[in-house]
């Protein structure tokens, strides 16, 4: 009982730092507990999609000003 205690709380606190809402976790667990292995892959894909999607809006970030150093260096 402990050591299932454990490990959810464990898969709780992951869920967490990979940036899970709490609504994503909270039916994360209700699909581990149901045994759903569809629906886990489903919140997890869902959420590594959101964190990929801000990965790229940062990158474009970051393409945008590196063109803009790269102008400004070409004209000194």
């Amino acid at each position: 009982m402990y050591e299932d205690t454990k490990q959810e709380e464990t898969l709780i606190r992951n869920l967490h730092d990979a940036g899970c809402p709490q609504t994503a976790i909270e039916q994360f667990m209700k699909s581990h507990k149901d045994n759903n292995t569809v629906t886990q892959l489903r919140i997890l894909s869902r959420q590594r999609n959101k964190l990929l999607d801000s990965i790229h809006e940062e990158q474009r970030k970051l393409d945008c000003l590196d063109h803009l150093l790269f102008q400004l260096k070409k004209r000194a």
